[in-house]
């Protein structure tokens, strides 16, 4: 007995929370699986010139066998179903354009031959190099891509070091994984009926790692920092994948909790699979029109699961990434193919690229002058009318594939009127060259919309929706401009808040103005996803929503538990509080009192 007092007194004072990034959904609990595969540490050291020529080939054949490595990998993954094949087979291929670009190979060449190093460290510093210029782009998405380069690197550095490799196969049943860094590689070898979830100390919510957990239904929470150094392989772990916890050690108390917890969502995840066939209508009867957000090949399949009736936001910027050119019309057309022929006649909206040039692509940076500060510079539809090929490319593609389906044109960060009017323009351009050149095209030709995405935007939204066909708020973009707050900068990302009553003025301005306008409008951003602001945005005007697909059934919940009358009441009285803490409160208030009312 006294000894069952003393274990449980150990376990008591034992438990471990560790906090970090929840990116994909879910509890998890089991025994931790440690690996440190992901950090790598590099000896530098000198190399005489004569070797120089000898070091250089063994890049070189490092470069080679890891591409094997990779298809050998790509094979594997081709066996898998669903979306996660279909996602790890792109993340692969991604891989495999990271190595045979000479953005990367020759500079790591050039640098052995000028600081006369070793391979590997000459890796590791180009690798460190090319991926803080991705870091520093202004897109949290692309900004995420730094990782991918990363993952190559270390492939690289350890091939060449001749490093084994911990693959995370053969795990003991409901493992959590614990690692300095998930790459793509490492999922393939994942069994997800054996794999619990996973935790990592690097990659936020965009990165490959994050979209993998959600792809293959695992939990996971990254960010952690030297999370590999404060769990021993063996102890127990809890997984909290919704509010970012690692728990280590758990206590009995806490044990029971989270085991309630993971049955209450197998539940409601059965629930919510049900809701996929019913239509969002409030209790009222006022329809609404969910969409999904897409930017991967693999989330189309995701969203026609899920019941979206389109896509409401097809980001492009996937086709120009980790490549030292731009891709062409044709390329451009065949991705593009894929997500309208899988829609089956459901709309999809596509918008043009939205990001800045100067570390894009070298063939855009070498055009084009590179700005103090990207977030305000020439990025998004500004870099499209000054690259004027560019944009004619984009076009081009959208109107051959609006020959396949229903598709929209969305044009990011629009200004003023003149950016859609001038978009117009090369647009009719475009289409009379093709139909001389006898191509298929949209006929008529696609709607044109804009982003409300920036304060000047919203306020001026009554002459932006003369000149436009329809509008979609993104209301991350909005909420940083209009607070002057980057929610990826740690030190200030906890005064990110989309609930700000100037923001809140600013989107329910933009939807007023759209609907008396009688233009169509919809909301893109983070908060469309998220069922804790359905009612509100409801309240405020709101019947077209886009979001990640995953988060579909959610707001459909909420959608067809709200009375349009009252939540329009409450909407209006938050719109009158002095600070986001009195509108938080009520928002809360009222979902607690739908939920159990």
């Amino acid at each position: 007995m006294n000894d069952s007092i003393d274990t449980a007194t150990q376990q008591e004072t034992a438990e471990r929370v560790l906090e970090g990034l929840g990116v994909a959904p879910g509890v998890a609990i089991g025994p931790a699986h440690v690996t440190d595969s992901g950090r790598l540490r590099v000896r530098e050291y000198k190399i005489a010139a004569g070797a120089v020529a000898e070091e250089q080939q063994r890049f070189v054949d490092a470069v080679a066998a890891s591409a094997k490595q990779l298809r050998k990998l790509q094979a594997r993954a081709e066996k898998l179903s669903g979306a996660a094949a279909e996602e790890l087979g792109f993340l692969l291929e991604a891989s495999l354009q990271i190595l045979s670009s000479q953005r990367l190979t020759k500079r790591v060449e050039d640098r052995i031959a000028a600081d006369r190093i070793n391979a590997e460290a000459a890796v590791q510093a180009e690798v460190g190099r090319i991926g803080e210029e991705f870091a520093q782009l202004p897109d949290a998405y692309l900004a995420a891509r730094a990782q991918d380069i990363h993952e190559v690197g270390a492939r690289l550095i350890r091939r060449l070091s001749n490093a084994p490799y911990a693959g995370l196969a053969d795990l003991p049943k409901g493992a959590i994984v614990i690692a300095h860094s998930i790459t793509p590689a490492d999922t393939v070898l994942m069994d997800p009926s054996r794999v619990g979830g996973f935790a990592a100390a690097v990659g936020g919510p965009e990165s490959h790692t994050a979209i993998m957990g959600r792809s293959l239904g695992l939990p996971a929470v990254l960010g952690i920092q030297d999370l590999e150094e404060k769990i021993s392989p063996g102890e127990t772990v809890i997984l909290d994948g919704a509010k970012g916890l690692v728990i280590v050690s758990p206590t009995a108390k806490t044990l029971t909790e989270y085991t309630r917890a993971r049955r209450r969502l197998a539940r409601e995840r059965g629930l919510l699979n049900r809701l996929r066939s019913l239509r969002a209508v409030t209790l009222d009867g006022t329809k609404v029109s969910l969409q999904a957000n897409v930017e991967l090949p693999f989330e189309v399949d995701a969203a026609v699961r899920a019941g979206a009736e389109g896509i409401g936001l097809l980001r492009t910027e996937f086709l120009f990434m980790n490549r030292d050119d731009l891709p062409s019309e044709d390329e451009q057309y065949a991705a593009l193919k894929s997500f309208v022929v899988a829609m089956n006649g459901k709309p999809v909206t596509i918008r043009t690229l939205d990001v800045g040039g100067d570390k894009l692509a070298p063939a855009l940076r070498e055009k084009l002058p590179t700005g103090a500060n990207p977030a305000l510079g020439l990025r998004a539809i500004r870099l499209s009318l000054k690259h004027r090929p560019l944009l004619e490319a984009q076009l081009a593609a959208i109107l051959r594939v609006g020959a396949l389906g229903p598709v929209r044109l969305l044009l990011p960060m629009v200004g003023t009127p003149s950016d859609i009017v001038k978009v117009r323009a090369v647009l009719g351009c475009v289409a009379t060259r093709l139909k001389k050149a006898k191509v298929r095209i949209a006929d008529p030709l696609p709607p044109v919309g804009a982003m409300i995405e920036v304060p000047a935007a919203a306020l001026a939204v009554r002459f932006i929706a003369a000149a436009a066909d329809f509008l979609s708020i993104g209301t991350n973009d909005l909420t940083m401009y209009t607070l002057a707050i980057d929610r990826g900068d740690e030190h200030v990302a906890d005064l990110y808040d989309p609930l700000h009553p100037a923001v809140l003025q600013l989107i329910h301005h933009a939807i007023e103005g759209a609907n008396t306008a009688g233009v169509p409008i919809a909301l893109c951003g983070e908060m469309a996803g998220d069922p804790r602001y359905t009612a509100l945005l409801l309240g405020l005007g709101l019947r077209d929503f886009s979001m990640r697909p995953t988060g579909l059934a959610r707001v459909k919940q909420r959608v067809r538990a709200v009375d349009v009358d009252d939540a329009t009441r409450r909407a209006h009285f938050m719109l009158d509080q002095p600070d986001s803490a009195h509108i938080s409160r009520l928002l809360d208030d009222k979902n607690v009192e739908d939920r159990t009312g």
